[in-house]
């Protein structure tokens, strides 16, 4: 029997639709993995490297959770029409002042969470990093299964208030390789009430 070709329009756009999806994450997942490969190889440079001199020698690569396309969420920016300056804690006496850009709202797990964005006062000098964001972050795998003093994501200002968190790609500061560094403190305010097992984990000599 002849299928119609309304119902073959459907087959189709199905069809077209779960590849195109798929596409989108497997194109999320190279990423990903690319940036894995060249923070690998920045470590390994010893022109390059954040590690302590005598680590570099034996440095294999970082340790990281398999990608997991869960973690990689839709999320909604509000900003903040009023943001205020204040001075974010480091590791060490150094306070560098950021303004509070605004919240990024997404679901995990049929939960919603918000996280808040910050914004340096003084921007980042570098090409292509004039919309930069900072969203760094602990949650309740942080100081058991990963670096006890957060994780940071990158996150650019969208044209629209739509973005994507690819949890995927969040990081280590460099404190959690060489303690000569001073790094952010995540706010108490961005403390994840849910375990996020992706991104990198603790470094291990």
């Amino acid at each position: 029997m002849n299928k119609s070709p309304i119902l073959l329009g459907l087959i189709f756009w199905l069809l077209s639709s779960t590849c195109f999806s798929q596409a989108k994450s497997d194109s999320a997942e190279l990423k990903v993995m690319l940036e894995r490969i060249s923070k690998n190889k920045e470590l390994m440079d010893t022109l390059t490297s954040p590690l302590v001199r005598e680590d570099i020698p034996d440095f294999k690569g970082l340790n990281y959770y398999a990608y997991d396309p869960k973690y990689r969420v839709q999320a909604r920016l509000k900003r903040n029409p009023y943001p205020r300056v204040f001075k974010m804690k480091t590791t060490t006496t150094r306070e560098p002042e950021y303004r509070t850009y605004g919240e990024v709202q997404f679901n995990i797990g049929g939960k919603d969470y918000t996280l808040q964005l910050y914004q340096r006062v003084e921007p980042i000098r570098q090409p292509g990093y004039d919309k930069y964001l900072f969203l760094p972050f602990t949650d309740e795998t942080s100081g058991r299964e990963t670096y006890g003093g957060g994780r940071f994501l990158d996150v650019f200002i969208p044209d629209n208030d739509i973005l994507f968190l690819d949890f995927n790609s969040c990081y280590n500061p460099y404190c959690a390789y060489n303690h000569k560094y001073s790094c952010p403190i995540p706010p108490e305010e961005n403390d994840l009430p849910i375990k996020i097992p992706a991104g990198e984990k603790p470094f291990h000599k």
